[in-house]
């Protein structure tokens, strides 16, 4: 009995102790219920003006500064070829000599004529001088004698023609005649391209067109080089293209050294405008509502509701433009749970300076 005795004893004890070890975790429970709501730790930072270069990237294709396609003004058989293909020429130069026996023969023929209305036309002046002949008659004969002469140069024009001249100094291509072909006005004998200079040519969407100006400095790199080069606006076209809403314009750039080719792709950085006092957060901080952008600030230990509008972005970072200040403490990351009024407890980082490519 004593045993059955001791056994119930226990018994109460441990059902005693375990009543009492729930009854300590509620009222901690209860306890903890009572001290508020969580404080949330985010991330933020203090917004400070930053020097913003706000850029566009745009595509653009390389042309050489002055090209053509090298061709005969008359007919005839290439006599000689006074060029090395892809070698350099200077401005006179003959490049090329059409036969001319055909032209000098006829050349002679018209000199000889002019000799002869020359003669006639001083020997009807003396007649009229002397009242042998009317006016009539030295009128003919003095026609006669311009007649001959504009033969004569006509011919003589023809003649200067068979040989070819570079008409601008550059870089002669591959020619595509040989000696003795007969060539027209429309055999392509070779291309000469100056590549001293180098243009860029791009379109940029009309609503930058305002905050582009002749005198422009912008900056292009080739698909073939990672070397970054410079070119200056030069030229830009009066009106929109109306099918693709942009606005033409063309660089240049020098080219002394040769290490640029005409055809090739240019990747523009068009520089638009330099904000020295721009406000800079990152994209990450801004929380899409159905009028716009709104963005957390801390204050007072807490995080309160901001609507604010936005300008330029690149791929980090956005520009506010209204309703925040230097010196406002902004939540960055760790936002989306977050209400207007919920404590929170701020980590502050720095941001990067930006420059903006679109």
């Amino acid at each position: 009995m004593k045993v059955k005795h001791i056994v119930y004893i226990l018994l109460v004890v441990g059902i005693g102790a375990l009543i009492a070890y729930r009854i300590m975790s509620n009222a901690e429970i209860g306890q903890n219920m009572d001290t508020g709501p969580r404080v949330t730790t985010v991330s933020g930072m203090i917004l400070k003006p930053q020097i913003f270069k706000d850029n566009i990237a745009i595509s653009g294709t390389l042309e050489a500064d002055e090209q053509i396609e090298i061709r005969s003004e008359v007919s005839g058989i290439v006599e000689s070829i006074n060029f090395k293909e892809g070698s350099k020429v200077t401005k006179g130069q003959v490049l090329l000599k059409v036969n001319d026996i055909e032209l000098q023969a006829q050349l002679s023929k018209a000199q000889t004529a002019k000799k002869l209305a020359s003669e006639n036309e001083r020997r009807a002046k003396l007649l009229l001088e002397k009242q042998a002949i009317s006016q009539e008659e030295y009128d003919i004969a003095s026609a006669d004698y311009q007649s001959a002469t504009s033969e004569a140069d006509l011919i003589a024009a023809q003649l200067s023609k068979t040989s070819i001249r570079a008409p601008f100094s550059g870089t002669i291509g591959l020619r595509s005649i040989s000696m003795g072909t007969y060539v027209t006005p429309s055999t392509v004998i070779a291309k000469l391209v100056n590549t001293d200079n180098l243009k860029i040519t791009f379109s940029v969407p009309e609503k930058y067109a305002s905050q582009i100006s002749m005198g422009t400095v912008l900056t292009f790199a080739t698909s073939d080089s990672e070397e970054e080069y410079k070119a200056t606006i030069y030229a830009i076209d009066p009106e929109v293209e109306i099918t693709t809403r942009t606005l033409r314009m063309r660089a240049i750039a020098d080219n002394r050294e040769n290490g640029l080719y005409p055809g090739a792709y240019a990747s523009v950085s068009l520089p638009l405008e330099t904000i020295d006092d721009a406000l800079l957060v990152p994209s990450e901080a801004l929380i899409p509502v159905q009028n716009g952008k709104r963005i957390f600030v801390y204050q007072n230990g807490m995080a309160k509701e901001v609507d604010v509008q936005i300008g330029a972005r690149t791929g980090k970072v956005v520009r506010v433009l209204t309703n925040l200040k230097p010196g406002d403490t902004i939540l960055t990351y760790g936002v989306m749970a977050l209400k207007d009024g919920s404590p929170v407890k701020v980590t502050l980082e720095e941001l990067e300076p930006q420059t903006n490519v679109q």
